[in-house]
Order: structure tokens, then sequence, then C-alpha cells
């Protein structure tokens, strides 16, 4: 009876069992001391107990008052089996129970509240990057192609990221922050990187290809329109962007055709080929002459290779071409050839085009800017005149293009300011440094003129 006594109410209760004796009938008073466990139905105790054979019925109500008994109609009297404490530990629920599913409550409701720090690979100059894209271009596929990220995404995942920054206030409300936290210096230098919008081109080919490059104006373009032009372009940017116009004739008034006029074949070199072999074999060839051509030329040859293995790691600097746009020469580059992914800074009189391969050294590595498998070895030559002129001799099998223009195997070309020069797939944007070019040669002729008078 005392481990019903600890189930029931902590309450003060009155019972009398049916078939006991007047002694074993006295009231029994129960502690009101609070137990700290669960209480459970007397049914469910009844079952733990033993299926409730052999025991007798608890009552069916439980009153406060202690003045007052129940009393139920006589029951056989039987045994009343002892309740060890094995079947009671049996019976109590385990507080684990209770405390784990409280924990993973808890747990649930943290981290639904917590947002979320992991927000995968990208970086807050990723999302502006992003953000100005859209802006400039309004087209997700643009900024795909065009917008260089810290790491290569899918259009998929910036679709995703940039319906996350739009839509969910987590994600926003966290890449707000850190591109707020950004320095000064990178957000200038993302926006220097801003893709250009239809405007912005629209404006800048109102330029004509022929027309001289200043960038007096190019600042009155960003002057004339301050709502068009985004905040981070300069002048030289603008210069820059036009020029990679230019050299993909881009430009309204270029033609990007480049067949031949006056109906020659497209295939000119072959047709000068045939041409120039034709009259070759009806001249008489002097043994003497051609034998004093072919000391000459190797002569020469001996006397280029022996320059370029002692002058090969001054003559020309290889630097890549970034978003930022660097300063075109220094103090000592007399030319610049830019590529799209390289550019070559020429600080010689002379120097060598072509396609590095063993035992062969050019200043110039084609291989570096793109596929070069159809360019020669030893494609051409650039060289500075005492005139201030720059000669481009083609020394190949395949014909260069300057501004257009075929230049065959054998002729040389005459090289301007933003010349633009093609080799098979690779073009390129010839810059000359006047400043030096004419410094240059002004020392010369002080050198030369003691000698002369």
């Amino acid at each position: 009876m005392a481990s019903y006594a600890g189930v029931l109410s902590t309450h003060h209760r009155d019972y009398v069992i049916p078939g006991m004796s007047d002694t074993e009938s006295i009231k029994r008073r129960s502690s009101s001391r609070n137990i700290k466990r669960p209480k459970f139905d007397d049914e469910l105790v009844e079952s733990s107990l033993g299926g409730g054979q052999g025991l007798s019925p608890l009552p069916k109500f439980r009153m406060r008052n202690t003045s007052m008994s129940v009393v139920e109609p006589p029951v056989p009297a039987t045994p009343t089996p002892s309740v060890s404490l094995e079947s009671r530990k049996r019976v109590l629920p385990k507080p684990q129970t209770t405390v784990s599913s409280s924990k993973k409550a808890r747990k649930g409701k943290n981290s639904s509240n917590i947002p979320s720090k992991d927000l995968g690979r990208w970086k807050p100059t990723d999302d502006l990057a992003l953000i100005l894209g859209v802006q400039q271009t309004c087209d997700l596929t643009a900024v795909h192609r065009g917008v260089k990220f810290s790491c290569k995404f899918t259009l998929g995942e910036i679709q995703e990221r940039w319906y996350a920054l739009l839509y969910d206030p987590t994600v926003s409300k966290v890449a707000q922050q850190a591109m707020k936290n950004l320095h000064p210096e990178q957000i200038s230098a993302i926006e220097s990187k801003a893709l250009f919008s239809k405007a912005e081109e629209e404006i800048l080919s109102t330029i004509k290809s022929n027309s001289a490059l200043e960038l007096e104006r190019f600042e009155a373009l960003l002057q004339n329109y301050p709502d068009v032009f985004h905040v981070g372009r300069t002048a030289k940017s603008l210069l820059s962007h036009w020029q990679q116009l230019k050299q993909y004739y881009l430009l309204p008034d270029q033609n990007p055709s480049t067949s031949l006029k006056h109906g020659v074949d497209k295939d000119f070199y072959e047709a000068e080929k045939q041409i120039v072999d034709s009259e070759l074999l009806q001249e008489t060839i002097d043994p003497a002459i051609s034998h004093e051509q072919l000391v000459a030329s190797r002569a020469n040859k001996r006397r280029l290779r022996h320059l370029e293995d002692k002058v090969a790691h001054l003559s020309v600097l290889v630097d890549s071409v970034t978003g930022i746009s660097p300063p075109d020469f220094d103090t000592n580059t007399l030319a610049t050839l830019k590529g799209r992914l390289v550019r070559y800074l020429m600080r010689s009189d002379n120097i060598t085009l072509g396609r590095k391969a063993a035992g062969v050294n050019v200043d110039v590595d084609l291989t570096l800017e793109g596929p070069a498998w159809k360019i020669s070895r030893r494609q051409g030559i650039i060289s500075l005149l005492d005139n201030k002129e720059f000669i481009l001799r083609n020394e190949g099998k395949r014909a260069m293009f300057v501004d257009g223009k075929p230049v065959v195997a054998g002729s040389s070309c005459r090289l301007l300011n933003n010349s633009v020069l093609e080799i098979a797939a690779l073009r390129f944007i010839f810059l000359i440094n006047a400043g030096l070019v004419n410094q240059r040669a002004s020392i010369k002729t002080e050198d030369e003129g003691p000698e002369t008078s």
C-alpha cells in the first residue's frame, strides 16, 4: 500500500479497503511533499503491476477533503502482492527522454532563429560584382560571360544567387552587411571592372575609328553624359574600351569584311607564290650574285641570332592584361603590343614575333596570347628606324594584316600608333611611346653631329 501512496496524488487522502479488519482500516496519512516525477493514470499503474489480476481496484474518485472516505461494495479478500522496487523502476519514466526532447526543441528553435553564416562560395566582392553587372546590362547571361568572379560559377548558380539576394531577407541582410564592410579600394576596383551598358557603348561609337585619340575627348564625354556613364569610369578606361571595339570591328564606321578589292582571289598568298615562281623560271640567275646573297643572308642571320641571345632578357617584357588599366608605357618602353590576355613591352629597336619552340628563341612568344599553331616559329620582325618609324617585316609563311591590309611573306609595312595587327586568329593593338622615341632620336642626332662636322 505504501507504493500506491507514492503513485497517487500528493495531497492528504483517506481510503477504506474492503475486506480488511478494523485495525488495518486505520486512516493512513500520506506525505504532502511534492515528488518530482510525472504522474500516471491508475490504469497504467494497474497494468504495469500485473495487469490487474489478483489486485483490488483503485478508487475511482480522489477527494481532497481528509474528513471524508470512500467506501466500495465488499469484494472477496485476496492476498495483495508486494510491489518490489524493481517493478517501480520499470513503471517510472526515464527523465532523460523529457530532457532530450526539450533539448531538441531548443536546438530547433535556435537553429530557426540564427541566420546561416555559411553562404557557400559567394564572397562580398562577388555579390557586389553581380549587382553592378545586372544594373549595367540587365542580363544574367551577359554577367555570366563578362564578369570575372572569385571562382567559376554556372549560369544556374548566378540566377539562384540573384534571386536569393532579391527575395530572401536573411541572405540579403547578411550580404548587405558584408558589402558594407568592404574596403573602399576594393569597391573602387570592382566598379572599374563593371561591364559597359548599351547606352555607354552607343556614346563611345560616335567616335570614328580613324579619328585622333586624345584623353580630353573622352573626358568631355564623361562631363557631357554624367547620367549615362558609371561613376567608376575614367577617361583612360573609356579609351581602352573604345580600342577594344575598334580591334574587333564593332564600331559603326568599320567594315569587318577582309576580302581584297579589284576582284583578286582571297587566297592571295598562293596566287602571289605562283606568280613569283613563274617569273623566276623565266629569268636567268647569276651564280655569283646568288652566292653573295646567300653569304650575306647567313651573316645577317648569324648576327641577328647573336643579338637575340645577348639582349633576350631586356628586349621584351610580358605583362598580363587585367580589368584595372595599368600605364601603357614606362621610362624604358618604346612601344606596346597589346592583346586580349597579355601585352608585350618593346624595349629595344628590333624584336622578333613568332612561336617559341625547341632551338628557336623569339622575343614575343605569341602562344601566351592564344592558339598559335598556325603561326610560324619566326613570323616577323618589328624594327625602329632612325626616322622614328616602326616597320613590320613578315618572315613567316602566312600573311599578316595591319589595319585590314595584308602584309605577305617577305614584304614590309609601316606601323602607326593604334594600328591593329592580326596574326592568324590573334589581334593586337600597337601603341607607340612618342615621347621616348623622340628623345632617343634627338640623342642619336647629337651623338652623330660632331662626327659629321
